[in-house]
């Protein structure tokens, strides 16, 4: 689930000038399972929005920290694929996320500062309660971070790789590896342990299999070992959502991973596909 205010990748803010984020905002909710998946994402405008100092609401859907879980209720609506008719219309459900590690470090992603990124719960537990779930639901890691930035992505970058993953013992590995508009590198890794983070050193990036549109990025991984695909849950022109498995520093890792590629994001063909997937409702 991601919210955005200024929605960066929206065909509207840009077509806009991006001169008011605010009347550009989204909640994008998706679910994956072993029936299908389902992903909504409506923009909608300023009426929409409503803020306080801990709590976040765009439309139905919204997001809270109570001072002791990060509460996210949703409510969208979404269009089918064909074959998964057995989804409803519209997405309900609320999701609860226990921090087992806080944390309050921003990271630059670019020289300038331009985009920041951090990593506020890099480890937590996670329920998800939804009657369109199995058994209406379920629990297991969860994981929550924040983005921001003052200039189009495609501005400063031609994409990046993020990935995240748990250690066996509790402790989490996150890694950002960017490639800037200028072709130099941003490249680090973050171990997160209960007291405590740390950089460590990463390991060589090793290629991933293309997907449909042709998105490949790659992995941290070390020389003795393989970097595999394992799953794909987002494929399109100009992302991709997978779980990969790696090896970094010995700590064999199941890892969310995405890679976007900011020269297709700003193809205007691209740009003209999007609407089918991000409607707007002013």
């Amino acid at each position: 689930m991601i919210a955005f205010v200024g929605s960066v990748f929206s065909p509207y803010y840009h077509w806009s000038g991006r001169k008011n984020p605010l009347n550009h905002v989204a909640f994008n909710v998706a679910l994956y399972g072993p029936r299908g998946h389902a992903w909504a994402m409506t923009e909608r405008g300023t009426r929409h929005l409503r803020r306080e100092g801990r709590a976040l609401e765009i439309g139905g859907s919204s997001i809270c920290f109570d001072g002791s879980e990060l509460v996210l209720a949703f409510d969208e609506v979404f269009l089918p694929w064909p074959g998964q008719r057995w989804w409803p219309e519209r997405m309900q459900g609320e999701i609860r996320l226990t921090p087992s590690i806080l944390a309050d470090q921003a990271y630059r992603l670019d020289p300038s500062g331009r985009h920041v990124w951090q990593p506020v719960v890099p480890q937590g537990r996670v329920t998800v309660s939804s009657e369109m779930l199995p058994n209406g639901g379920w629990s297991g890691q969860g994981y929550h971070d924040m983005n921001y930035g003052n200039r189009p992505l495609e501005k400063d970058f031609e994409g990046w790789d993020w990935a995240r993953g748990a250690t066996e013992d509790g402790r989490a590995i996150l890694v950002y590896d960017a490639v800037l508009a200028d072709k130099s590198r941003n490249r680090f890794g973050l171990l997160y342990a209960e007291d405590e983070v740390r950089e460590i050193e990463l390991p060589a990036r090793q290629r991933l299999v293309r997907g449909f549109w042709g998105v490949g990025g790659g992995v941290a991984c070390d020389e003795a070992a393989d970097a595999n695909l394992c799953g794909v849950y987002e494929d399109s022109p100009f992302y991709r959502r997978s779980l990969v498995k790696t090896e970094i520093a010995g700590e064999r890792l199941v890892m969310m991973h995405e890679t976007l590629d900011c020269r297709r994001l700003a193809n205007p063909v691209v740009r003209l596909m999007l609407p089918f997937r991000m409607p707007r409702r002013a």
